[in-house]
């Protein structure tokens, strides 16, 4: 008899798995139903992958009773695959069939997915392998499908087709991702694995952080109670993440600013009308690209196209795969001549590029030899110093983590240490392609706070849509056909304007009449409010440059050595100050909106 929606496919209960001396889960139950869609969360480190793994029947759990429905069929689509024993990619999809005579339903998957079949899986791309694998995957119509990081190099068309395949597959699925688009898109349920444990909710990723939160808070509250020591680096850490939550107003804000000087900047640099004060412009130009043309086997990629890149612009570049969008970045950072027109780079231009995967950190080297080279205690950020241990804390690691060797480090914490690194170089331009492949939720938080306090110039290649709408001031969008348009604004809005130019347009008489009525006014501002509008600016200042000395305190690499508690003490008084100044930015945010 066929199991209904309320009988588990799956179950594991009280299960126990140790690797070494560490223990990965401790007493952790897991039931999966037909129909679930189901996202798990978890830091990178936190067994994320391995669970997946146990319920694939890759990995035998070292105790606990696990539980799967006769006849089930469990599909498993790794992070990476080892492809070395097949000729093409349809020799991959095919063999994920149950019987090779359904060649059809193969042939069906790679239409759908738009995947080059005769290639051969060494040459192919990244985002072809994972298509490739996902076709694999689906191909033997499993009960349950398991997805390790399916949306890494896939592009946003791509990813959407995945979102709509998820969405109508039948079964069950579990998803691990750090999209957190494509999670808030497919999910309808969540499972968050914490220090060896799972806790289950049955709404989406979109409500994940409000839950976590109380979780945790319940958490502290519990242990206060009994009157059991809170380790005080935990409750740092997870304080640190909490708040860095309640700064994303502040960071809007810093944003729509930023999004308005670039429409101001290209308004200026493209009106010969206005006057100009053309030695500013050319003292904050980090890029003049002028007419470029390139190609490559006869395919044009980037056709006449003229930017201008001003100091301080985060600009995200997108588009299909195989659009050109690394070819663009070559050309436009000087790697790469091209076939006509010209670049002019500024000069003194110091650039860092980010890539976890391009930079290798010395496995025999401990935390602090990576961040502190040549000694001492003192890490130089961009030529600034600050005390290691105060950096670290801004990177999520415990001040104990100092002295431990790379080699002994989490996936997740190695991707962090990457980040501290390189965000330390002395830099004024950062380029970042794919930076968020392989990036836990915190460090992907991590990334945007640091982006959006970098005072230098950004360029960026993704597909994130979520990572965009908060990093990125503008897009440059790359259609394939070698055509570069400009957008200024979110990677959401970006996406709804091309669908809506691929709809016909409505007839007048077709809009909704709530299209029709006259917009409701605003509510009025009242005097308190007014008030609050005209000195919160001062306020925000003085507290910045409250932070600003305090950081400077830190920064002394005396400090930590003569009075660890003082050291203590003015850190904390940091993180309240910045926590001040981001709930007076937010105001004034929400107030300026309103004005």
């Amino acid at each position: 008899m066929p199991a209904d929606f309320d009988t588990p496919l799956y179950s594991l209960q009280n299960v126990r798995l140790t690797f070494g001396v560490h223990p990965v889960f401790t007493g952790l139950d897991l039931f999966i139903k037909k129909g679930d869609k189901t996202c798990l969360i978890g830091r990178n480190g936190s067994g994320k992958s391995t669970l997946l793994k146990v319920i694939a029947g890759i990995i035998e759990p070292d105790g606990g009773e696990k539980f799967v429905q006769p006849g089930t069929k469990i599909a498993y689509m790794a992070q990476e695959s080892d492809f070395s024993e097949y000729k093409t990619l349809r020799d991959v999809v095919m063999a994920g069939l149950r019987d090779p005579a359904d060649a059809y339903k193969a042939d069906r998957l790679i239409d759908k997915l738009d995947l080059a079949a005769e290639q051969d899986p060494k040459s192919a791309s990244g985002g072809e392998r994972k298509k490739a694998a996902l076709a694999q995957a689906l191909a033997g119509e499993p009960d349950i499908l398991l997805l390790d990081e399916p949306t890494n190099h896939l592009d946003i068309a791509t990813i959407e087709k995945l979102e709509k395949t998820v969405k109508d597959f039948a079964g069950a699925v579990i998803v691990i991702s750090h999209d957190r688009a494509f999670l808030k898109a497919v999910s309808t349920s969540t499972i968050w694995l914490d220090r060896g444990k799972t806790h289950t909710q049955n709404k989406g990723y979109a409500a994940f952080e409000d839950w976590q939160e109380k979780i945790l808070t319940a958490e502290e509250v519990e242990q206060a109670r009994l009157s059991r020591r809170i380790e005080r680096e935990t409750q740092w850490l997870r304080k640190g993440v909490t708040a860095r939550r309640k700064r994303n107003m502040g960071r809007l804000h810093r944003l729509q600013e930023l999004r308005l000087q670039r429409k101001e900047q290209i308004k200026q640099t493209g009106s010969v009308e206005l006057a100009i004060d053309k030695g500013e412009i050319l003292s904050k130009l980090v890029i003049e690209a002028k007419h470029l043309e390139k190609s490559f086997g006869g395919r044009s990629l980037i056709k006449d196209f003229s930017f201008r890149l001003m100091r301080g612009n985060k600009i995200g570049i997108v588009g299909p795969n195989g659009a050109g969008k690394t070819t663009l970045v070559k050309v436009l950072t000087g790697r790469l001549s091209p076939d006509s027109g010209s670049v002019r780079l500024m000069k003194n231009l110091e650039e860092a590029y980010f890539d976890q995967n391009r930079i290798t950190l010395d496995e025999s080297k401990t935390v602090r030899e990576t961040l502190c080279p040549d000694g001492g205690d003192t890490v130089f950020v961009r030529g600034t110093p600050r005390h290691i241990m105060s950096y670290l804390k801004d990177f999520l690691f415990a001040s104990t983590q100092a002295d431990t060797p790379v080699s002994a480090l989490s996936g997740g914490e190695k991707n962090r240490l990457v980040l501290a690194k390189t965000l330390a170089k002395p830099s004024n331009f950062l380029v970042l392609d794919e930076p968020t492949n392989d990036l836990d939720m915190d460090t992907l938080d991590l990334l945007q706070d640091a982006l959006m306090s970098y005072d230098g110039t950004v360029l960026i290649v993704s597909h994130d849509r979520d990572f965009l709408d908060n990093v990125a001031t503008s897009l440059l969008y790359m259609n394939g056909d070698g055509t570069i348009v400009e957008h200024v604004g979110s990677y959401t809005d970006l996406l709804e304007k091309l669908k809506a130019q691929t709809k016909p347009a409505a007839k007048p008489a077709d809009k909704p009449k709530a299209l029709r009525e006259k917009p409701r006014q605003p509510a009025r501002m009242s005097f308190k409010d007014k008030r609050l509008l005209e000195i919160l600016p001062a306020e925000v200042e003085a507290l910045e440059k409250q932070i600003a000395a305090l950081e400077a305190k830190l920064a002394d690499p005396n400090f930590y050595m003569e009075n660890p508690a003082a050291f203590g003490q003015t850190t904390a008084e940091l993180e309240k100050s910045k926590a001040e100044k981001d709930e007076k930015e937010s105001l004034w945010l929400e107030l300026a909106e309103r004005a």
